[in-house]
């Protein structure tokens, strides 16, 4: 039987600002850079999530895209498009919006509910810019 990796792609669109309450203004501007553009700023992610899993000789498959593609919209693109991710995403709350934290939370929000669809979570890619992403495996 065959190891099989499967990724689906999906886009949100998400602002967000890069602050440290203890710092000082220049030290966060120093550290984030426009970043940290008090009114905020946004980008276009692509979001990478791959599965894994064998498959089942029936199908063919070990994940029905359909339920993975709804499941991480209902999990992650929905909460996430067009929000403020400092602010409107319960998931995110008290962390800073990075990229790196970003790509961990989706994990999170992700991992069990792929075991109940059929698949285990592999890896979540998060581009924040295109030459600028995150790979993540869990823990």
């Amino acid at each position: 039987m065959a190891l099989v990796y499967i990724t689906r792609k999906e886009h949100f669109n998400a602002a967000h600002k890069l602050w440290n309450e203890k710092w000082s203004e220049e030290k966060n501007f120093e550290m984030f850079g426009k970043c940290a553009n008090p009114n905020w700023h946004g980008h276009n992610y692509t979001l990478f999530v791959t599965v894994k899993g064998i498959p089942e000789p029936e199908t063919g498959y070990f994940v029905n895209l359909k339920a993975l593609s709804s499941l991480i919209r209902i999990k992650i693109t929905d909460p996430l498009d067009h929000k403020n991710l400092n602010l409107d995403v319960p998931f995110l709350k008290n962390m800073q919006s990075s990229c790196e934290n970003v790509a961990i939370a989706i994990w999170k929000e992700l991992v069990d509910d792929i075991k109940k669809i059929g698949g285990d979570l592999h890896c979540i890619k998060l581009y924040e810019t295109e030459n600028n992403y995150v790979e993540y495996f869990g823990e």
